[in-house]
C-alpha cells in the first residue's frame, strides 16, 4: 500500500468498528453518508469533520440541475425548494461578446453556511453519527483503515476538501500549480428581483472571470478566480489583484465577506484513491477546470463512493474506479480537451458567438460547464471553424 501501514495496533473496541467513515462533512461526504445509509439502513456509518455546523465555505454557492438531480437520488428533491431558481445566465467572453438566455433547466444559489448544514442534518436523521474529528493519521491492517489510532472502518472516504489531509496521508500528491486555480468569494447587494447569474470573462491574465450568482434574497454571491500561475505571474500581492480585478469587473457590486480558496481542477486529478480510502469531491481533483463548478461533481462521486463501499466492501476502489469512469469518463476527457484550447481566449470568443447565434450550443456549453455534457463533432467542427476564421481576420 502507498500508505502507512503495521503489522501491530491495538485493536480498537468493537463498537468503534465502523462500514464507512467518512472524513469531511461537505457535499461529497454528506452524499456518501446519505447514500450508504439509504442504501444498507443497518450499516454503521461514521460521518467527521473539522468543523461545526453550520459554517461557512468560500465558493460560489451554485447548485446546477445536475446537482438537484443528484438530490433526488439521494432522496432529498426538496432540500433546496425554498430557494428562488435563477433562470436566466449572461456570459461575457473574453473578448467582449456577451450572450444571455434561459436555462433549459433553472440553477439554484444556496449560500454553503445553508446548503452543507442541511446536508449533515439529513444524514443525521438517517442515523448517521457525525463527530467533530480532524483526522491526523491513517493505518491500513489488511482488513480496514485505523484512523488515528482508535476508529476502523471497512471503507474510508476522503472528501476533506482541496488540501485533502487523507490524499495527503495516502500518498498521493496534491495538484500541481498548473492544475489549481484560485478565486476569491464575497457578497454584494444586489436588486431582489434580480435573477440572472453573470460570468464576466477578462483576456489579462487568461484563464479569469468574475461572477455574480443572485441568491434571490437581495444579495448575490460574487467572486473571481484565475488560474494559479496567472496570479503568480501577476508581478503584485495575490490580494490586491484578485480583490483589484473583482471590483474592476463588477464595479456596482462592492463586495464583503470576501474569502479566497484554492481549486484543484479535474485536469490534474490523481488516481481516485488506494486500497480502501476512495477520494471524492475536491479532494478527488473533482472540479470542473472551464467553469470552477464542484458542486454537482461533489454530490456525484460521493454517492458513487457510497455504493462502490456497500456493494463491494472487499475491493471497493475498483468499483468506485469504474463508476466514476462510466459516469463521468467522456466528459472529463471533453473538459480536458476544452481546458487546453481554452488557454486560446479567441476559442472561446468563438464558443460565445456560435451560442449567441444558435441556443441548443448556449444549452450544450451549459451542460458541459455545469453537468456531464460532451461536444458532438459537428458543433467542435463548428467553433473550431469560427475560431480559424477569427484569428485569421486578427492576422491580416
Amino acid at each position: 500500500m502507498s500508505f502507512r501501514s503495521c503489522a501491530r495496533w491495538d485493536r480498537p473496541r468493537m463498537d468503534d468498528m465502523w462500514d464507512v467513515a467518512i472524513v469531511g462533512a461537505g457535499p461529497a461526504g454528506s452524499a456518501a453518508a446519505l447514500r450508504a445509509a439509504q442504501l444498507r439502513p443497518e450499516l454503521r456509518v461514521l460521518l467527521l469533520d473539522r468543523a461545526d455546523f453550520p459554517r461557512d465555505k468560500p465558493c460560489g454557492d451554485g447548485i446546477a440541475a445536475h446537482g438537484r438531480d443528484e438530490l433526488a437520488r439521494l432522496g432529498l428533491p426538496t432540500l433546496i425548494d425554498d430557494y428562488r431558481p435563477t433562470p436566466r445566465l449572461t456570459v461575457v467572453s473574453p473578448g467582449g461578446v456577451r450572450v444571455s438566455a434561459e436555462a433549459a433547466r433553472p440553477n439554484h444559489v444556496v449560500p454553503r453556511r445553508v446548503f452543507d448544514a442541511r446536508l449533515v442534518a439529513a444524514a443525521q436523521a438517517r442515523g448517521v453519527e457525525v463527530r467533530r474529528h480532524r483526522v491526523k493519521d491513517l493505518v491500513f491492517d489488511g482488513s480496514g483503515v485505523v484512523i488515528d489510532g482508535r476508529l476502523r472502518a471497512r471503507t474510508v472516504v476522503a472528501a476533506d476538501g482541496a488540501g485533502s489531509v487523507v490524499r495527503r496521508l495516502i500518498g498521493l500528491a496534491a495538484a500541481a500549480e498548473k492544475h489549481t486555480a484560485i478565486a476569491v468569494r464575497g457578497y454584494a447587494d444586489v436588486p431582489e428581483e434580480d435573477d440572472v447569474q453573470l460570468i464576466a470573462m477578462q483576456k489579462a491574465g487568461w484563464p479569469a472571470y468574475a461572477w455574480s450568482f443572485p441568491i434571490g434574497d437581495g444579495t448575490a454571491n460574487v467572486g473571481f478566480g484565475m488560474l494559479l500561475p496567472r496570479l503568480r505571474a501577476a508581478g503584485a500581492p495575490g490580494r490586491q489583484v484578485l480583490h483589484g480585478r473583482l471590483a474592476e469587473l463588477l464595479p456596482d457590486r462592492p463586495a464583503r465577506e470576501l474569502r479566497a480558496h484554492h481549486l484543484p481542477l479535474s485536469t490534474g486529478r490523481p488516481t481516485p484513491g488506494a486500497g480502501r480510502v476512495l477520494l471524492a469531491g475536491d479532494a478527488a481533483g473533482l472540479i470542473n477546470p472551464l467553469t470552477g463548478e464542484g458542486i454537482y461533481y461533489a454530490l456525484l462521486s460521493g454517492r458513487l463512493a457510497a455504493e462502490a463501499a456497500v456493494e463491494s466492501p472487499g475491493d471497493p476502489l475498483a468499483l468506485y474506479r469504474a463508476k466514476l469512469r462510466g459516469a463521468l469518463g467522456r466528459h472529463l476527457r471533453t473538459t480536458d480537451v476544452l481546458a487546453r484550447l481554452a488557454q486560446h481566449p479567441g476559442f472561446i470568443d468563438a464558443a460565445i458567438e456560435t451560442a449567441v447565434r444558435r441556443k441548443e450550443v448556449f444549452d450544450l456549453l451549459v451542460e458541459v460547464g455545469l453537468g456531464n455534457g460532451t461536444v458532438p463533432a459537428p458543433l467542435a467542427l463548428a467553433v473550431g471553424t469560427r475560431w480559424l476564421r477569427g484569428s485569421l481576420r486578427a492576422g491580416r
